[in-house]
């Protein structure tokens, strides 16, 4: 019996432990100048609006629900891999690390290195950029 607590306690502490090392990987400071920056690629560069922001009645972006993800109203001409579904990208919900986000927007593919599939655009971004465009969507609320 107390074996089993010693290794109960003991895969506590490496959860604590792997916690903290997580924990502390997102707490850098972000300024406000690269959030400033981030703001600006997404919207006027990357055009992420485009397809992560559902659409009003009058084919309006619903700025209530800005990058909050929407089903794709178009399609490929020929059958192809397509993602029907643009997913919400506004707080990152799809990436547990900050550093699983910078790698995809600098090499177009996810922690499994897989690539996302059509219509996302296979961005290269660069580290400066990348950094900022997580430190944007991380500061929106999901």
């Amino acid at each position: 019996m107390k074996s089993i607590l010693f290794l109960a306690l003991l895969f506590l502490a490496f959860v604590l432990f792997a916690l903290k090392i997580v924990v502390s990987a997102r707490a850098e400071p972000v300024s406000d100048a690269q959030i400033q920056r981030g703001q600006y690629l997404v919207n006027h560069v990357a055009m992420c609006g485009e397809c992560h922001t559902p659409k009003t009645d009058q084919g309006e972006y619903d700025r209530t629900a800005w990058l909050q993800g929407d089903v794709l109203d178009y399609k490929p001409v020929r059958p192809m891999p397509f993602a029907a579904v643009a997913p919400a990208i506004a707080g990152l919900p799809s990436f547990a690390t900050d550093e699983q986000a910078i790698k995809f927007l600098e090499t177009g593919t996810n922690s499994l290195g897989k690539r996302a599939m059509p219509p996302m655009p296979q961005f290269r971004l660069s580290h400066d950029d990348a950094v900022a465009v997580v430190a944007y969507l991380r500061s929106l609320k999901r």
